[in-house]
């Protein structure tokens, strides 16, 4: 898939936009863009991930008239970050920390927040991660614009200065970041998969809740008798035989899981399903033996999940709601009566996904289909305060990646899987490993 670490998110609404791929691939994972996306707006959103920085970050613009209630809609008041203001034409002004719309008034504008010229970062002469370290924590700032030629072109932080010297990012041949787009099995997948391509995708995810039919193995054949020249993915499937079937018919990675999501309903509904890690141990045998792999996606709420997934032989793990819960993902942040920030996460098999996928049927057809729906349509995800962005969830999964390896005696995921030795635990055990906020 060309990323550098085994991260990706997920391809539903709520979790993946052009804003989390970017970020994501930027610090060497992959985002799916979801199938529901319609055609144009995919083709806008790849082609936006492609030309975001890889060195810096992505700005956030808004205008001069914004005002603080309106840019805490999208940000936090944290340390690290900020807004890149400008004016009506698009000029560039200036810009303010997210720590200052913490203590300004909801009414005021980015416009009033604007004193004095910025400490700024010139991309030509920005040299190593260490040396933007040093610039910002000389000039005691937490956020600053990076500029070329004039124009700004990205932001940056001390710790994100540290991130650009511990991260690889996943760019593709052009040295452009790396983003991949789901894809249903109806319709003329091979048209959509060729548009897709155009607009300069690097993975095609083929994703169908029931990965293991005759549409599925249609669609995939369709997709690769074009021959374009990039890493098909294939799901969802849980068992040896899909695993096989699925690689026969053109298929390099299997995306593995079928109820193990947080807004996933299809095994209280179905009674269909199986436990993640059996599935994965089974799936990711049969992947290695025809020279595929497997994405384990699903019921990931700790790094401990993701350390059990790959354990267990995923080559990566797909990560869904957690990430719903970050500044990057899609969507409005939103407070509760307490005033903590959260955001909207829905399954895509829940009604509210089945009425934006066929927006465009009549209301009859519409509501017929809403009927029939599986998964969670609104679900609360707070955003950890220590923990708002997706970069800072990349730092905790990590960490815990390289300690489980560390542990096992691994160097690198393959030996880890071959190393690790996983054991089951009773009820009583589990819960002697968790940490206590709190004393006893």
């Amino acid at each position: 898939s060309g990323a550098t670490i085994p991260i990706v998110s997920a391809n539903m609404n709520s979790v993946t936009g052009p804003r989390l791929a970017a970020t994501l691939a930027r610090r060497g994972g992959l985002g799916v863009l979801p199938q529901d996306m319609h055609l144009q707006d995919l083709d806008a959103a790849i082609r936006w991930v492609k030309d975001q920085p890889v060195d810096f970050d992505t700005a956030y613009d808004l205008g001069a008239d914004t005002t603080v209630a309106e840019a805490l809609e999208q940000l936090l008041p944290v340390a690290g970050r900020g807004v890149v203001v400008r004016d009506g034409a698009g000029e560039y002004l200036g810009c303010v920390p997210a720590t200052r719309l913490g203590t300004a008034g909801p009414d005021a504008t980015l416009g009033d927040l604007l004193h004095g010229a910025s400490t700024a970062i010139d991309a030509e002469d920005a040299g190593t991660p260490r040396h933007v370290y040093d610039v910002l924590t000389a000039a005691e700032v937490d956020f600053a614009p990076v500029t070329r030629h004039g124009r700004v072109v990205g932001t940056t932080s001390p710790t994100s200065a540290i991130r650009s010297d511990i991260y690889t990012p996943a760019v593709d041949r052009d040295g452009r970041l790396r983003v991949a787009a789901a894809l249903g099995i109806n319709g003329d997948v091979a048209a959509k998969a060729k548009a897709l391509v155009a607009a300069g995708v690097d993975v095609l995810v083929l994703d169908t809740a029931h990965g293991h039919q005759e549409g599925m193995l249609r669609a995939l054949d369709t997709v690769a008798s074009l021959d374009l020249g990039i890493p098909l993915v294939a799901g969802n499937v849980v068992t040896a035989d899909a695993v096989a079937h699925l690689v026969g018919a053109g298929a390099s990675i299997i995306k593995v899981g079928v109820g193990p999501g947080a807004m996933c309903t299809t095994r209280m509904m179905t009674a269909v399903g199986r436990p993640q890690f059996s599935a994965v141990l089974e799936t990711a045998a049969a992947a290695k033996s025809l020279g595929a792999h497997v994405w384990a996606d699903g019921g990931v709420r700790y790094p401990r999940d993701v350390a059990l997934a790959l354990a267990a032989g995923a080559s990566a793990v797909m990560i869904g709601s957690w990430f719903a819960g970050t500044l990057e993902a899609p969507g409005v942040l939103r407070r509760d009566a307490a005033g903590k920030a959260y955001k909207e996460s829905w399954g895509m098999a829940s009604a509210k996904a089945v009425r934006e996928r066929f927006e465009r049927l009549d209301p009859y057809e519409r509501a017929r289909k809403a009927l029939f729906a599986e998964g969670i349509s609104s679900s609360t995800i707070y955003l950890d305060p220590e923990r708002p962005s997706v970069e800072d969830l990349l730092d905790m999964i990590t960490t815990g990646i390289r300690s489980s390896a560390t542990y096992a005696g691994a160097s690198s995921l393959a030996e880890f899987h071959e190393r690790a030795l996983v054991g089951i635990q009773s009820a009583a055990g589990y819960e002697e490993g968790k940490p206590l906020p709190v004393s006893w």
